[in-house]
């Protein structure tokens, strides 16, 4: 196998997904494009250009409200799965390893391997960082995502409230409206479902060959395992 097929076949699961999300933004955007050009048109306004668009409030909006949804899920599924069990589900733990574990558990300090991660090998403030890295990063995202959303959002509904010649909001006036919340609280529902539903599905239901399921003859009660 050449180096650029190891590459593809080892980084398979990224590059499929990286290149499905570049096109839905891209289909994405010109959906949305047409979509504003057919508002201003109805309402005898100048259609926007491509470059206007993607640089403006709508399309920024649109995006960041669905990103920062998808990382509080995933925050809040990496950080609640240390201490939170599902009988019978591979999303949880076994039922005896609530919490953080132990060193040994999580090869850190004495108990690292010769391939273990430098800073899971020292201790002390890089490894307590290092520890907590993966739920951290996903909690910035989650917030900046979450700051985009409400600034590029302020832009949008103003722009809508001023074709209509009523008074713009400030920043804080639209954090706190029902626009902003009716946006958040949309997103935040169906994400949650997702992870409720992933949990107990996999409890009882099957798919052959995945890491997100138990082996098919696994039974229904074996928690932790993974096919």
């Amino acid at each position: 196998m050449s180096r650029a097929s190891r590459f593809l076949h080892d980084n398979s699961l990224t590059l499929v997904f990286g290149t499905a999300f570049l096109l839905t933004l891209v289909g994405q955007a010109a959906s949305g494009l047409a979509e504003v050009n057919n508002q201003l048109v109805a309402a005898d306004l100048q259609p926007v250009s491509v470059a206007d668009y993607l640089t403006g409030s709508d399309f920024a909006v649109d995006v960041t409200e669905n990103w920062q949804s998808e990382y509080l899920q995933f925050f809040l599924y990496i950080f609640g799965t240390v201490w939170l069990l599902q009988r019978g589900s591979p999303e949880s733990k076994s039922l005896d390893q609530a919490g953080p574990e132990s060193d040994r558990d999580q090869k850190v300090g004495r108990h690292a391997t010769a391939d273990s991660p430098g800073w899971a090998r020292v201790g002390g403030l890089r490894r307590a960082l290092y520890s907590r890295s993966l739920g951290a990063v996903m909690a910035l995202f989650f917030v900046g995502s979450w700051f985009s959303q409400s600034v590029t959002g302020v832009s949008a509904f103003n722009a809508e409230r001023l074709r209509g010649l009523q008074t713009p909001f400030s920043w804080s006036d639209y954090v706190f409206s029902v626009d902003f919340w009716n946006r958040t609280l949309q997103n935040w529902q169906s994400e949650l479902l997702a992870v409720a539903s992933m949990a107990i599905l996999s409890v009882y239901l099957r798919q052959r060959g995945s890491p997100e399921s138990k082996p098919v003859g696994s039974a229904h009660t074996s928690t932790g395992v993974e096919g």
